[in-house]
């Protein structure tokens, strides 16, 4: 695996895919630079060799062009801050400002390129506008995790125009490392977390993770589903019903293989899906009708707690309950919690997916795990087995 270390960037201009897709308010402020932050340490050694960098990113999904709200001029303040340097801008990532700064670029200087998605053709993957990125650069990284899994202009076509010169980003590498280490290079007990609203979104990871793991906890909305197939009472909470078999078939084999799959013993019900709703705990079977699951209860916080702590890999991808809500939080950050401990014993903790990441974030403790993934759907789908476009381009010859 060729990475940034392996390189010296002096007199280089490298053209680096980040992924600075990061929340702004309403006033265009960002609300959490952890994605930029974890690019820097790649801008930084190209920079340290004497190189240049002019970074390339999207940010939100833009639909016809450019829009304000999604502008990465947004963010350039505070890149500079974060470098301290000055990052220049282009007001487009082709065409002649990009063309322009880009040639008059000096060691040690950053450019940041316009929203990649200003254009369909990064999406589509078009040759011709990967060309023009190409055309800026000496040198191209991938450093985008979080996009690896899309066949971008930007994340893999871009990499046919560097036959020797492509390479890895530092965080890229760290994400790819640390995923083996719960996919491949399995220490035991091997427990996988797995929350979220649907079985439907979940069910290929499901699939590839049952044989390798002994424990398998399954928590957030699409526990409901595991629960009716069961027989369980679950009132009006979400489930999908396509799904009834599948989660029995899946107990089935689990049973077959030795492995413990752990349904949560109690929930957190309400009558409304709002913060505001009235609430109350029940054993996870037996929820009334007219009432629905909105997190765990008290003992099932408990018992997964005390799984967590004698594993010793771990993976976590999904939360408890509505963790959006502060009402239903609780069950989340148990289990953050609980990580941490685990990961002070010796375990090795791997987080990723929006929800986890943002309560672990929100309460001050992804330092205190042993990897944070940057990617949702890019993990995913290399924890089900899938091929990378963007790390396969790189690898490719």
């Amino acid at each position: 695996m060729k990475t940034v270390e392996d390189y010296n960037f002096r007199g280089k201009k490298a053209i680096i895919r980040v992924d600075f897709n990061v929340p702004l308010d309403s006033n265009y402020n960002i609300t959490d630079d952890s994605r930029i932050k974890a690019a820097l340490p790649t801008v930084e050694k190209v920079l340290k060799d004497g190189g240049s960098v002019i970074l390339m990113s999207h940010l939100g999904r833009p639909k016809e062009g450019p829009e304000e709200r999604y502008s990465l001029k947004h963010i350039v303040d505070h890149l500079s801050r974060l470098l301290q340097r000055e990052v220049k801008f282009a007001d487009d990532c082709v065409g002649n400002s990009a063309v322009e700064i880009g040639d008059n670029l000096k060691p040690g200087e950053v450019l940041l390129l316009e929203n990649l998605r200003f254009h369909k053709e990064e999406t589509k993957g078009d040759r011709d506008f990967a060309n023009k990125l190409a055309s800026l650069a000496d040198v191209y990284v991938n450093d985008a995790f979080g996009t690896a899994h899309r066949a971008h202009a930007s994340t893999t076509v871009i990499a046919e125009f560097f036959s020797e010169d492509k390479m890895f980003g530092l965080l890229l590498a760290r994400e790819l490392k640390s995923i083996e280490k719960v996919v491949k290079d399995i220490k035991r007990p091997y427990l996988a977390i797995i929350g979220g609203a649907k079985v439907s979104t979940k069910i290929d990871v499901l699939n590839n993770i049952i044989d390798k793991v002994d424990d398998l906890i399954i928590g957030g909305g699409m526990m409901f589903t595991f629960i009716k197939s069961q027989g369980g009472k679950i009132g009006k909470s979400l489930v999908e019903d396509d799904y009834l078999e599948t989660a029995r078939e899946m107990m089935y084999y689990a049973k077959s293989k030795n492995v413990n799959i752990h349904l949560p013993v109690d929930a957190v019900i309400a009558d409304d899906f709002s913060n505001d709703a009235n609430t109350r705990v029940c054993k996870s079977d037996q929820i009334p009708d007219g009432w629905m699951g909105m997190d765990i209860g008290e003992k099932a916080r408990q018992s997964f707690s005390s799984i967590i702590g004698n594993a010793k890999n771990i993976l976590w991808n999904g939360p408890m309950g509505v963790a959006e809500m502060d009402k239903f939080v609780a069950g989340t950050e148990s289990i953050v919690k609980a990580m941490v401990e685990a990961t002070e014993k010796g375990a090795f903790t791997l987080v990723g997916g929006g929800d986890s990441v943002a309560t672990i974030n929100r309460l001050g403790m992804a330092a205190k795990v042993s990897y944070v993934s940057t990617g949702g759907g890019a993990l995913l789908e290399y924890i089900e087995g899938k091929e990378l476009p963007g790390v396969k381009a790189i690898l490719k010859d």
